[in-house]
Order: C-alpha cells, then sequence, then structure tokens
C-alpha cells in the first residue's frame, strides 16, 4: 500500500475521543459550505490536523472568513456555522 507524504499528523484524537483523519476533511474544490463541512475544518484546524495557512490555501478561504469560524464555533458550537443562525450569533 502507499500512503502519500503529508506535513503534519495523518489523524488526530478529538476531544471527544474520536479519531478524525485527512479522509474525514471536505474535498478542496468544495463550493457549497454547509455547517458540518465548516465544522470539520474547524475542528481539523484547532487539533492541529491542518494549519491555518493549510486550510485557507486548500479551501480558498480568507483569513477574515475562517477566524470568523473559528470565533463562531469556540463560542456558540457548532450550529452557529449554520448560515441561517448567522444573525443571531453574531455581535451587535
Amino acid at each position: 500500500m502507499y500512503l502519500k507524504k503529508t506535513d503534519g499528523p495523518r489523524a488526530v484524537t478529538l476531544a471527544n475521543g474520536s479519531v478524525m483523519t485527512r479522509a474525514d476533511l471536505p474535498a478542496p474544490d468544495t463550493r457549497r459550505w454547509v455547517a458540518s463541512r465548516k465544522a470539520a475544518v474547524v475542528r481539523a484546524v484547532l487539533a492541529g490536523l491542518v494549519s491555518r495557512s493549510e486550510a485557507r490555501e486548500r479551501w480558498s478561504l480568507s483569513e477574515e472568513e475562517l477566524d470568523s469560524w473559528i470565533a463562531a464555533h469556540l463560542t456558540h458550537g457548532e450550529r452557529a456555522l449554520k448560515v441561517t443562525k448567522l444573525q443571531r450569533y453574531r455581535q451587535p
């Protein structure tokens, strides 16, 4: 079996005990960002599976967009990543 060389870990253990691998991440050409895909990217960045710069480059995200996803997830959880809930959780 051939394993592709990657920088960083191939898998990490999350706080809840589950294991997340690079295969669990959204495809690099993702255009439709639902809350579960955003949460997967945020969990990967926070756990150290993917660096911030790699995440921004891989999914063509701006620094502000990624930072807002991380802040919303840390403050209010995955539900805050839904577009329909954006105004509810946004700071005035």
